[in-house]
């Protein structure tokens, strides 16, 4: 008999469960209460071995238990026991009346190798009282039965009658039916559609409840890296990075004294040299910011060019290049002005139109207006 940890407790059953439990003695309800959960915990931690272990017993000690038989059904199934758990789901379906266990029990004779016996089930008139996700359920085993018998174009067509399969919207089913429908695209020897449902899949199926990361990872050569993983991996870039910043932060404060002494040091080799007049610099200024400007620009440039040639003719030195910063200053705002010209000019210029992929790109005159050019400014007469 497989042991039972000490804090496990038949209190932890449903209260369904418990209800059901209560037609044996008190003691041995507590024991086969016990070993159901210790089943499941036993699948929480992927030990379906030992969670069969743990049915088993309880299954001896409460055979005529509905609940019990369904237990050990279900836990014989996912340990790979079809024969096993085909007869305690027949037994649990005679004890409780219900047509839940179906799914189950055609994949346990697709299992056991009898596919055909699988597709009965599946058009045997039980199957009509499943609901909806117990019918979804059911035509995924039929697509497999289908396979198995090497009907590939049915086994697609099969899946593609469900309406579910085009829902955007994540189900309870979503991730094992895009999983089934992609399996039978491989089978159907169409591989590029079968990649773009393993994706969906994979997107669906957030629980890790099938292997479709790994399926689409072999069909397109490409690596599925944890995200906790990639998280790590980016805090740890981005510590490095400030380590980096830091250093670099103290470079930049050392390299200033340097640029500082070269600056020192080239100044007192001009001193001995003759200085260049004050005004010869700014007058190239003015002309060169004078020939970017436009025509009217030009034509207040050359106004102001003359009133400071008067007065310095007439004002001396300090005048001269009080008159040649007015000039800098002028010419500078014509730049601005005819910069800002440009500008509205240049704007309309033609840019590559972004469509998101799930919109329509015809867009019929709305984008003949927006994509015009625009008018041309007035220019201002200041």
């Amino acid at each position: 008999m497989p042991e039972i940890a000490p804090d496990i407790t038949a209190d932890e059953l449903d209260k369904e469960v418990l209800e059901e439990l209560r037609s044996l003695p008190n003691d041995l309800a507590n024991l086969v209460g016990r070993h159901l959960v210790a089943a499941e915990r036993a699948l929480e931690d992927e030990d379906p071995e030992r969670a069969h272990e743990h049915t088993k017993v309880a299954r001896r000690f409460a055979a005529r238990i509905g609940v019990v038989r369904e237990a050990a059904g279900i836990v014989a199934y996912r340990a790979g026991h079809f024969s096993e758990a085909l007869s305690d789901l027949r037994a649990a379906r005679r004890l409780t009346g219900s047509e839940a266990y179906l799914p189950v029990m055609a994949d346990c004779e697709r299992g056991m190798g009898r596919p055909e016996r699988a597709i009965d089930l599946v058009r045997s008139p039980e199957a009509e009282r499943l609901d909806r996700a117990g019918r979804i359920e059911l035509t995924i085993v039929e697509s497999g039965a289908r396979r198995d018998l090497g009907q590939h174009d049915a086994a697609v067509i099969t899946l593609q009658r469900l309406p579910e399969l085009r829902d955007p919207q994540p189900r309870p089913w979503s991730a094992r039916l895009a999983f089934a429908y992609a399996d039978a695209l491989i089978d159907a020897g169409q591989t590029e559609a079968a990649t773009e449902w393993f994706a969906r899949a994979m997107a669906f199926d957030e629980d890790g409840e099938t292997d479709a990361a790994e399926r689409y990872a072999e069909l397109t050569g490409s690596v599925i890296e944890d995200v906790e993983e990639d998280g790590d991996y980016e805090d740890d870039f981005d510590d490095a990075g400030a380590a980096d910043g830091g250093e670099s932060a103290v470079t930049v404060d050392e390299e200033p004294e340097d640029d500082d002494d070269a600056s020192l040091a080239e100044a007192d080799d001009l001193l001995g040299e003759e200085p260049e007049p004050a005004g010869a610099a700014d007058d190239e200024d003015v002309a060169a910011a004078t020939d970017v400007t436009s025509d009217e620009a030009a034509g207040r440039g050359d106004e102001v060019a003359e009133a400071p040639q008067a007065d310095t003719a007439n004002e001396g030195h300090e005048s001269d290049d009080s008159d040649n910063s007015d000039g800098e200053d002028g010419a500078g705002d014509a730049a601005v002005q005819q910069g800002s010209s440009a500008g509205a000019v240049a704007a309309p210029a033609e840019t590559p139109g972004i469509t998101p992929a799930f919109i329509e790109p015809n867009f019929g005159d709305v984008l003949g207006e927006e994509d015009g050019p625009a008018p041309k400014r007035p220019k201002a007469d200041d």
